[in-house]
């Protein structure tokens, strides 16, 4: 709940911000000098694709709390079984043992999402976030019956 609670609040001040800077982008453009519609168009496109990225952001997470309800009520969510050090950190060792685990699951059943679900969670307890969100995108798609990128 309180990670809900942070993405709503900083995604509120995102658009906020956005906003701010959408308005002074039109202010540029209405002085009417080439130069600053051209900055005031060029400030313009930064809450645009700022936006863009906020809404694909927000529909990945969806997407992924969907998903983990969905494996919840199935009964595959995985177990936290992870070692951890006195002041609570994953012990390395511990995730990387889970992650070997995780992905010879996953190469036994390349087209589970289930798997990849799986994967992406031991991917982001071994902190490595880049291959934690591919690997969950692909869950997504095999979940939607999409065929997924290739790896």
């Amino acid at each position: 709940m309180r990670a809900k609670l942070t993405y709503a609040l900083t995604a509120a001040v995102l658009v906020v911000y956005f906003v701010l800077v959408g308005s002074r982008g039109l202010l540029l453009i209405e002085t009417g000098t080439p130069l600053t519609v051209t900055f005031g168009v060029a400030v313009l496109i930064l809450p645009v694709i700022g936006l863009w990225f906020l809404w694909k952001n927000t529909q990945f997470v969806r997407r992924a709390n969907q998903l983990a309800a969905e494996l919840d009520a199935e009964g595959g969510l995985p177990v936290d079984e992870l070692r951890r050090t006195p002041s609570g950190r994953i012990d390395r060792d511990s995730a990387d043992e889970v992650f070997a685990r995780r992905k010879a699951e996953t190469e036994a059943a390349p087209g589970d999402w289930r798997t990849w679900f799986r994967l992406a969670v031991a991917y982001h307890d071994a902190r490595d976030t880049p291959r934690a969100r591919k690997a969950m995108q692909r869950a997504i798609a095999l979940h939607d019956g999409k065929q997924p990128e290739a790896a």
